[in-house]
């Protein structure tokens, strides 16, 4: 059996989930295997703690220029899809965090100075005498936006006669979709809150379009979850068990401690949760929903406040994994900062429209790449473009135009838009068309105004969209005379991170005092440290691992970053996101003293420069 586990929001147990059913299943002598696709940042090691007894070094081909053979006629450069490649002064520059090595411009080079060779862009790590269970889990490297190749690797490890449990990264976007293909289940794990809500929603219609049978896991249940359980109920997506909200459990989980080892309870739990997966196995999954994520109404709106400034510094607020409370940190410095624009940067999974309740006055299809299709009329089954593909989009089951011939398909959420299969298509069947990739918006909220996107599913060119929103939070600030853009990153360490990182004034990166944390944490200084990105730390949660809170402190130091705040564990704060409200407008709690004192430090250094 193939399980995937996936979430549409980060941190809400995902992982913990993960690592716990592997010891459950195998303490009873199922025969399981973990894997860990959550290949920008993979965690599950950090509970499992194996020894490795392989390595493998994943490599994608990239092409290598060659001078002596270049007449530097700029073919190359004009085929390519995703600007990778220029020609300057005769000379062809590649761009590798932007090369998917797609091996186009090899093909189409008229003097063959191009070349394909192998590049490495992450590694898979195996231990096969693990115990009680097979581990294996894939590390893409920092800088590198290839998370697919890797995750394709690492599902080479599935064994047909096991209990494959496939843990994916959160978010809707093209790596949970290869995570998550080909999967017996798919279990969500969400949280019973506004956010969790929001991003279960993208997930289900993820999972659903895949025509793969989905079911729920509701973390952190108070017992009643009408939230979530309306929603399961009006989409016909069963939930096969709850995982009650416990202090003890976060404490121990901190500590990297195996919960099903401590608490007997939740051993039990987790094993009639499997029970459930298990009925779904081989069942027809629902329609897909209708989308609900968030209406776009437009109208005729009062013109945004104009400040004075003449220039404005930009604050990128991110997390190495998601559920650090990134989003709730940043709704409330919104709150309490004038002068200022909003950017909502995390596009694959955008939440801080739940907490400002913005109202849409522009809104804009982006349009972010191509997808390639191919006519049933003009396809001779001939074969050519299939090995011309490298991502795995190109499948011989297409329409059948006559009993003889059965024609080719393309899949679209494994299509990448690079062309190539046009390219070798000697039948003009391979056609381009333009993709439409998400949506992004203007909108203004009591707090001032927003720039926030949508991204489709599994779709491609995440971050381009960033790097639009952040664009035009940036025309927004010099039309209206603001001093500041706060803007609210995406998890990770991958692309649409790269893309809300460069170029900021200032990183403030949120963590938690746990494994994970610390680890993820790590992760991201050296994201912004490639960048040469000044980066601050803020620990969410501070009090819940002492230990764990000074590793971080000392971690932060010998990176060259510092601490600059410490939020203690405040129920309030969850309490403020169940009511729809930032931590400062529920106005209660030790959290609220905390924030507050971090906008005061925040203020002082961007006066004084970072």
């Amino acid at each position: 059996m193939k399980i995937a586990v996936a979430s549409g929001k980060g941190g809400t147990g995902k992982t913990t989930f993960c690592v716990n059913l592997a010891y459950a299943l195998a303490e009873r002598g199922e025969k399981v295997r973990l894997l860990d696709c959550d290949v920008e940042e993979p965690n599950d090691y950090l509970f499992v703690q194996p020894k490795f007894d392989e390595e493998k070094s994943i490599e994608a081909l990239r092409p290598v220029w060659s001078e002596d053979l270049c007449t530097g006629c700029g073919e190359c450069a004009a085929a390519c899809r995703y600007n990778a490649m220029a020609v300057v002064k005769g000379k062809v520059l590649i761009f590798k965090e932007l090369c998917h090595a797609c091996g186009l411009c090899a093909r189409v080079c008229p003097e063959k100075a191009l070349t394909d060779k192998p590049s490495p862009i992450g590694t898979v790590e195996i231990s096969s005498q693990n115990q009680p269970f097979y581990f294996a889990h894939g590390t893409l490297n920092i800088g590198e936006v290839m998370a697919p190749a890797v995750i394709r690797w690492v599902k080479t490890l599935i064994d047909p006669e096991a209990i494959n449990i496939i843990d994916a990264s959160p978010g809707t976007s093209c790596p949970v979709v290869e995570t998550v293909a080909g999967a017996d289940v798919v279990v969500l794990v969400t949280e019973p809150t506004p956010f969790g809500l929001n991003d279960l929603k993208l997930a289900v219609n993820m999972t659903l379009k895949k025509k793969i049978p989905t079911c729920i896991v509701i973390n952190r249940s108070d017992g009643i979850d009408r939230l979530i359980a309306e929603y399961a109920e009006r989409v016909n997506v069963p939930v096969a068990g709850r995982i009650p909200f416990k202090r003890e459990y976060a404490e121990s989980y901190s500590s990297g401690a195996i919960l099903t080892h401590i608490y007997p309870e939740f051993r039990e739990n987790l094993l009639n949760i499997f029970s459930n997966i298990s009925r779904l196995a081989g069942t027809v999954p629902p329609d897909v929903p209708a989308d609900e994520v968030f209406s776009v109404e437009t109208g005729d709106l009062e013109p945004f406040t104009a400040g004075t400034s003449s220039s404005f510094k930009e604050i990128a607020v991110i997390s190495g994994k998601g559920g650090s409370g990134k989003t709730t940190l940043l709704a409330s410095l919104a709150m309490l900062a004038d002068n200022k624009v909003l950017a909502d940067n995390d596009v694959d999974a955008a939440d801080l429209h739940l907490l400002l309740g913005p109202t849409i006055r522009e809104a804009h299809d982006f349009v972010g790449g191509l997808k390639m299709v191919i006519d049933p009329n003009q396809c001779t089954a001939c074969g050519q473009c299939a090995p011309a593909c490298r991502f795995g989009a190109i499948h011989p089951d297409g329409p059948i135009k006559d009993p003889d011939i059965q024609t080719f398909r393309i899949d679209e959420f494994s299509c990448e838009g690079c062309g190539a299969c046009e390219h070798v298509c000697a039948f003009d069947a391979v056609k381009t068309r333009q993709n439409t990739v998400g949506q992004w918006f203007v909108s203004g909220t009591d707090y001032g105004p927003i720039v926030h996107a949508r991204l489709g599913i599994a779709e491609e060119n995440s971050g381009r969209l960033v790097t639009q929103v952040r664009n035009v939070a940036a025309g927004l600030a010099r039309d209206l005379g603001k001093e500041l853009i706060l803007s609210d990153g995406p998890p990770g360490t991958g692309c649409p991170v790269i893309a809300s990182v460069s170029g900021a004034d200032l990183v403030l990166v949120v963590t938690e005092p746990t494994v994970s944390g610390v680890h993820d944490m790590q992760r991201v200084l050296e994201l912004a440290a490639h960048f040469r990105i000044p980066a601050r730390i803020v620990v969410n949660k501070a009090d819940l691992n002492a230990e764990q809170t000074q590793r971080i402190k000392t971690i932060a130091s010998e990176m060259g970053s510092q601490v600059i705040s410490e939020i203690p564990f405040d129920r309030n704060v969850n309490d403020a996101l169940m009511a729809g409200k930032t931590v400062i407008e529920h106005g209660k709690g030790p959290a609220l003293g905390a924030i507050v004192s971090l906008w005061r430090e925040l203020k002082t250094m961007m006066k004084k420069g970072v």
